[in-house]
């Protein structure tokens, strides 16, 4: 299977704005073969909108949920997309998965980072949210949920074979070390496919810094975006190709808890 990573520039908090660029990101990543495209975190509304995401919040089975329900219907793609989620007098940094025939699922960020998002999230469950799409497991993270190889562990023994990550990774801290050694160690210990999705730029809160990658089990990159551009990056899932390297590290078949 194909997938694409869209790194999104970060320049808008109208979601009716960052609904139309992901429907041409869409139709591009169709263009090129794919059949999966992963946003960043927070995509529909702006990770940066601050104290707005309150107001620009929307339920799983609202109006602009179901637009990206038409967009993967009419394109026959499947769509992961970071989003604020509105439930029960609450919101959740959430991600919904969207084929375009099947009912969406949500997963909800469970590790929250910083002030900035205790104070406005509450942390879901920490799960192993799992759906099955053109033959693979495919499971899901957000941003610094990766950063707990529990996590990724959990998802990697219910069988995940791509673990989707939407990020928001600023460029302060240790933004390269996180994409370029972390998340392929998580793909190298778990033997399993890593796709990390970030944007570039800036927004009216923070700078971000790129680096959107998708890793293989044998810890390579297959595809990475660099630090400035928005732009999509594409790889071709195949667990069968890296059968002989998860033969040589079984990892999990060894595991002594």
């Amino acid at each position: 299977m194909r997938i694409a990573a869209f790194q999104m520039e970060a320049r808008s908090v109208d979601p009716r704005l960052n609904l139309a660029r992901i429907r041409t990101a869409t139709e591009k990543a169709v263009a090129s073969g794919a059949q999966l495209l992963i946003t960043p975190e927070l995509a529909l509304q702006g990770y940066g909108a601050g104290d707005d995401l309150r107001t620009l919040a929307c339920p799983a089975g609202g109006e602009m949920i179901q637009e990206l329900e038409r967009i993967a219907r009419i394109n026959n793609i499947a769509l992961l997309v970071g989003f604020v989620e509105a439930a029960d007098n609450a919101l959740y940094n959430s991600a919904t998965f969207i084929n375009g025939r099947d009912q969406p699922t949500i997963y909800r960020k469970s590790h929250l980072y910083g002030d900035f998002e205790r104070g406005l999230f509450q942390p879901g469950d920490p799960v192993a949210c799992l759906v099955e799409y053109c033959g693979l497991k495919i499971g899901f993270l957000i941003c610094y949920d990766v950063e707990f190889p529990e996590n990724i562990r959990r998802l990697a023994q219910a069988g995940a074979q791509l673990v989707a990550v939407p990020t928001a990774l600023p460029v302060n801290g240790n933004p390269e070390f996180i994409a370029r050694k972390m998340i392929p160690v998580r793909a190298f210990e778990n033997q399993i496919f890593v796709a990390y999705v970030n944007y570039c730029g800036a927004d009216k809160m923070f700078s971000y810094a790129g680096l959107s990658a998708i890793a293989a089990p044998n810890g390579q990159l297959l595809a990475e975006a660099d630090g400035r551009s928005e732009t999509l990056i594409f790889a071709d899932i195949s667990p069968e190709d890296f059968a002989e390297i998860a033969a040589a590290n079984p990892y999990l078949r060894d595991l002594r808890v």
